[in-house]
């Protein structure tokens, strides 16, 4: 579509949802409260559908989906051959929940591929969002309206985060609806609240790698090498990131194996290390919340603590409290890159294309 016929064409929706959101016949009859924060709205709404309507996403979305799908076949066959979350084939407790963990061995599980395809999600939504606005010459139209200059970037981030929240409920009661037909074994409410955490956990997941993919386009000139960016840091986490932690363990391993103190040191370092990837980060908060039987994530227990501990699953409280640190990181992640992507936005020159 041609710049002119696009930036008429959005300042027309604009002005239109100026009237409606007001009830005013005229523009000249709107509150300044309307005026204010319409355009916020009316950006989220064409992002949205943009992305809805684009061939990239529908793309991703079927290799997603048929991938889930694949993942929820393993799961139900697992589950009728007496496989479980534990590996011992005799545990029945939770068995909705274990739908979206375990595996026959043939294909990953739906939590696993949620981690190995979510970060795919976002950085598809994200990597083109401000550098093709840029090349079009339509970003200095845009701005020409009358709206604030954040107000286009935080509505690309939640209009990104709102699809990203539709597709992965989607696929989550897709799971949850499939298991109910093919195993006719109805969730709890302690299991559905637990599915439901666990969504909002790879929504703010995705989110995060959005936000990442806003940052690359905000600062690099061309969508390529904004997507290429991406993708190779979510190969460094994927891939990479475990190989470096493993040798800098090897490298700083006690020369004693017998002093407790050292290796218990070494071993929490290690942990820290490994949580700085916020795959890590997500893997071990969806599980624990999606395997009410893990009772810690220290990975040293003494005997005396073993010996002590109650067997028996946590509630959805206590599991949440397990999680928390989890939690709290990944969202600080999100705000620092969405921070660094806002900062740089704000004080990039904005040229008009002759």
């Amino acid at each position: 579509m041609p710049v002119n016929a696009w930036a008429d064409k959005f300042q027309t929706r604009m002005n239109g949802w100026f009237r409606r959101s007001a009830g005013a016949e005229t523009e000249s009859e709107l509150p300044v409260t309307a005026r204010q924060s319409s355009p916020f709205w009316v950006i989220v709404q064409k992002e949205f559908g943009d992305h809805i309507r684009s061939w990239r996403f529908v793309i991703l979305l079927g290799l997603v989906t048929l991938a889930c799908i694949g993942s929820i076949y393993t799961a139900v066959t697992a589950l009728k051959n007496g496989v479980s979350p534990t590996g011992d084939g005799t545990d029945t407790r939770f068995l909705f929940l274990s739908m979206f963990t375990v595996s026959d061995g043939t294909l990953p599980s739906f939590l696993t591929f949620l981690s190995f395809m979510g970060p795919l999600i976002g950085i598809a939504i994200g990597f083109d969002s401000v550098n093709s606005e840029r090349n079009k010459g339509t970003l200095s139209r845009i701005l020409a309206q009358p709206i604030h200059r954040d107000d286009l970037l935080n509505a690309k981030f939640v209009g990104g985060l709102l699809l990203i929240g539709v597709v992965v409920f989607s696929l989550g009661f897709l799971v949850m609806g499939m298991g109910l037909f093919t195993i006719g074994y109805p969730p709890t409410p302690e299991e559905f609240g637990r599915v439901l955490i666990a969504l909002l956990l790879t929504t703010v997941y995705v989110g995060l790698w959005l936000n990442l993919s806003l940052f690359f386009s905000v600062r690099f000139k061309q969508a390529a090498t904004s997507a290429l960016s991406g993708i190779a840091l979510w190969l460094f986490f994927l891939v990479f990131f475990g190989m470096i932690v493993t040798m800098i363990g090897n490298a700083t391993a006690p020369s004693d194996p017998n002093d407790a103190a050292a290796v218990m040191s070494q071993e929490h370092w290690m942990t820290l290390l490994n949580r700085l990837s916020p795959s890590n980060l997500f893997e071990e908060a969806a599980s624990t919340m999606l395997l009410p039987d893990v009772r810690t994530l220290n990975p040293f227990v003494t005997q005396e603590q073993a010996y002590r501990a109650i067997s028996a699953p946590l509630p959805l409280t206590q599991s949440v409290l397990l999680i928390w640190p989890h939690i709290v990181a990944l969202i600080a992640e999100t705000v620092v890159m969405f921070a660094a992507s806002y900062v740089l936005f704000m004080r990039q020159e904005v040229r008009s294309r002759s």
